[in-house]
């Protein structure tokens, strides 16, 4: 029996996931590092265990209608945690993405703004004070009532909803009506309504184009169909909507993403004609404080407006402290050039986990454990320092901070290191190492112990020579100022610079169509699903081929299955309790819903008789269960699958199930996976493949796996483009790019480009000491 007062952690046969019985003891209020190569079992350990059991002990002391929800939801598998405080919980999940949560929501500080605005704000002469919500777009006291708070708005005109007026409306000429049954209404109830269909469009009076493309009616008309020849169609009511409605309206309701982004085809965009793109009322924009409203407040950079606050009158003074001392953590996270009003949607996770940490320094909690997920996400070696000092900070506080991290200096930073390993999946899930840093230099068979103690890289690559180039530019979009950039055909390029010095934005310019590109693959981080329905095995393609292999088993020709009935998208063969999809969704009372094994096929997915047919002794559900590594030894003599399984091993995938929801995805994972899907189609002409931050969330040992792949297509004649912050992957690239020299409006130019050794010397530039680090290890060795 350990005492009340136990200074550890102590997890005693740790089960979940790969964990093979793990029993680890872990200091309290230290910074604690859970390392290990991709697949390990560190974030089971972390996040599938300490984490989940915390969460577990708050919904036990809360009401009994939580405590029914812990069963279905599942406890971890763990023998016992003893000396476990509370857990809070950051990480790089995705909120879903709405135009209305910005940077200052997410970190509270709009409503610090807000409530200067309102109680120490300069006022037109014998105007009202406003409550803080009248200065929030999100509200109906606050929003602009022309644009609802968003600052822009959309409109339409002839010229582009009709973009070949020669056209009859049966012929197309409304380009943008949808396809198929609905656009064949809209046509038949304008027939019904009198206006000639068949005439060409330019020769309509102007007044009838006017009516049916603008008109706010939706007068309903009986419609007589066409007989097609042996088809019966009744006559039925149709209601006509305009083009213009709706375009708007799909744009503005549609779920679906391609049917959105065929509507802004249709649209152009504009400021608010009544509030300039300040998403507010008059009267709330008439405030201002220091001379300027709230909207130009929140379009500052961070840093920018820390400077500007007033510090005059006592209110003043007050709610200014307040709000420069929450800016302060922001700004040290190294996100001091991002503004209020800047939507979440177009932040990293890094950045957006970063906000968060930022957030809870300020939030004063005493004696919990923090438990973050790759916290140094997208982060420059020039911010990492800063980030540990945040992390001291909150342990500093009384709080334990537990990391989930790959990255070396976070690592060399700690108090405590845990590696999990020694490899991935099935060959992983053992602790290797529980101590302090310094003694994992001793641990054979560890792979972070070779790349944290060994600082000499891998052996100097030979630069290649470009064959041409594409030129980009002049660019001027968010910092970016008119910049232009060459980037070399048939070699690899880095691009780097602190977060936020412009290094998407510039790489997010190379298009298809550039002299010199070819066939252009963009490889990002947005997941391959939001739901558990959608996994490895659909989005790779190689799914549809075991579903043929189980459907060519002699048992399934027997009881006539075909290919769709070893779908679980569809009725038939799957479990109609989940719909296929294993798990159903727990709704809990004031905290985010969850997902928990179906109750009735225990997450397989198939009703029982889809489950009586198998393969070389294996259901369909239990080679979804397969790894990675597994499944290419079960489907070494399956061509078609053999190939598609070889790319993601390739990638460093081994590890993952063929049936792993899309939900359990890092990132990284996500991109590695669309990396390996384009792999398997083979070599074609020359491809330009553009990989936005491909190392994050891979341990070094993995690092080395994914630019063997990289340097190998480059190799192959190919030309690849990654936006990096690996020091390592950088040194080994033929080109870098730096832009800088800060963030924000500090960035947006080109500070040094050519070779790795040249831009290691540029002056000015954030990157150069760091790359000659990583430079003098190679030239050493």
């Amino acid at each position: 029996m350990h005492s009340p007062h136990d200074p550890y952690v102590r997890v005693r046969d740790a089960r979940e996931h790969n964990l093979k019985g793990v029993d680890v003891d872990v200091p309290r209020d230290v910074v604690a590092v859970f390392t290990g190569v991709s697949g390990s079992g560190k974030s089971s350990l972390a996040f599938g265990t300490v984490y989940a059991e915390a969460q577990r002990r708050y919904f036990e002391s809360v009401a009994p209608y939580a405590r029914r929800l812990i069963h279905q939801v599942g406890a971890p598998k763990v023998g016992e945690i003893t000396g476990l405080p509370p857990a809070v919980s950051l990480q790089q999940r995705r909120a879903a993405p709405t135009s209305r949560s910005s940077v200052g929501t997410v970190t509270n500080l709009s409503n610090s703004l807000r409530m200067l605005f309102s109680r120490a704000g300069d006022y037109p002469p014998g105007a009202e004070r406003l409550d803080s919500d009248a200065f929030s777009p999100n509200t109906a006291a606050g929003a602009c009532p022309e644009c609802h708070g968003l600052g822009r708005v959309h409109r339409t005109t002839e010229e582009l909803l009709v973009p070949d007026p020669a056209l009859s409306i049966r012929d197309g000429a409304i380009a943008a009506w949808p396809g198929a049954w609905q656009g064949k209404n809209l046509r038949d109830v304008l027939d019904a309504l009198g206006h000639d269909v068949d005439r060409p469009w330019h020769e309509l009076p102007a007044a009838e184009r006017e009516w049916i493309l603008f008109t706010d009616e939706q007068p309903v008309v009986t419609v007589h169909p066409v007989r097609d020849a042996g088809r019966i169609q009744r006559p039925y009511q149709g209601t006509y909507m305009s083009a213009r409605r709706y375009v708007l309206k799909t744009f503005a309701d549609s779920r679906s993403a391609t049917l959105r982004a065929k509507a802004e085809r249709f649209l152009t965009s504009a400021p608010c004609p009544l509030c300039g793109g300040g998403r507010l009322r008059p009267e709330s924009l008439a405030v201002t404080v220091g001379g300027r409203t709230i909207a130009e407040l929140a379009a500052l950079p961070l840093t920018e407006l820390a400077g500007l606050l007033p510090a005059d009158g006592e209110t003043a003074k007050v709610l200014t402290g307040d709000l420069v001392s929450r800016i302060t953590p922001v700004v040290e996270l190294g996100l001091g050039y991002l503004s209020l009003d800047r939507a979440t949607p177009t932040l990293s996770a890094g950045e957006l986990q970063r906000l968060r940490l930022a957030t809870q320094l300020r939030s004063g909690l005493f004696g919990v454990v923090y438990v973050l997920d790759e916290p140094s996400a997208g982060l420059h070696p020039a911010d990492t320092e800063a980030l540990l000092t945040v992390l001291e900070r909150l342990k500093a506080a009384g709080n334990s901070v537990f990391v989930v991290e790959h990255h070396l200096e976070v690592m060399r930073g700690a108090d405590w290191i845990v590696d999990v390993g020694p490899l991935a999946g099935e060959h992983g899930g053992r602790v290797l190492y529980s101590g302090p840093v310094a003694g994992l230099a001793g641990v054979a068979g560890s792979a972070t112990a070779r790349h944290l103690f060994d600082r000499s890289p891998a052996p100097v690559r030979p630069t290649r020579a470009p064959r041409g180039s594409v030129t980009v530019g002049p660019v001027s979009r968010h910092n970016l100022r008119g910049v232009r950039a060459e980037f070399p055909l048939g070699v690899l390029t880095a691009v780097t610079g602190v977060s936020g010095s412009g290094k998407s934005t510039l790489v997010g310019e190379i298009t298809g169509d550039l002299p010199g590109v070819g066939r252009l693959v963009s490889v990002d981080q947005r997941p391959i699903g939001r739901t558990p329905r959608s996994n490895l095995a659909t989005y790779t393609g190689l799914f549809d081929v075991v579903r043929k292999v189980f459907a060519a088993t002699d048992e399934a020709r027997v009881r006539g299955y075909g290919v769709g009935r070893f779908s679980f998208n569809v009725p038939g063969g799957r479990c109609e309790t989940c719909q296929g999809e294993g798990f159903v969704s727990v709704e809990l009372l004031f905290l985010p819903s969850t997902y928990a094994p179906c109750p009735d096929c225990g997450g397989a997915r198939y009703n029982p008789g889809t489950l009586e047919v198998a393969y070389r002794g294996r259901n369909i559900a239990q080679v979804l269960d397969l790894t990675v590594e597994e499944a290419a030894e079960f489907f070494a003599d399956t061509p078609a699958v053999a190939r598609s399984l070889a790319a993601l091993l390739d990638v460093g995938l081994g590890y993952l199930r063929l049936g792993q929801p899309a939900t359990e995805l890092s990132g990284g994972e996500a991109q590695r996976i669309k990396l390996a899907s384009e792999l398997q189609r083979g070599r074609r002409s020359h491809t330009l493949y553009l990989l936005d931050e491909p190392t994050t969330g891979l341990h070094p040992a993995d690092v080395e796996v994914l630019m063997r792949q990289l340097h190998g297509l480059v190799d192959a004649g190919h030309t690849v483009v990654v936006v990096e912050h690996d020091m390592s992957v950088v040194a080994g690239a033929d080109h870098v790019i730096d832009l800088g020299p800060g963030g924000g409006d500090a960035g947006g130019r080109i500070v040094a480009a050519g070779p790795p050794g040249e831009v290691a010397r540029a002056s000015g530039s954030a990157t150069a000491p760091y790359l000659e680090r990583a430079l003098d290890g190679r030239t050493r060795r």
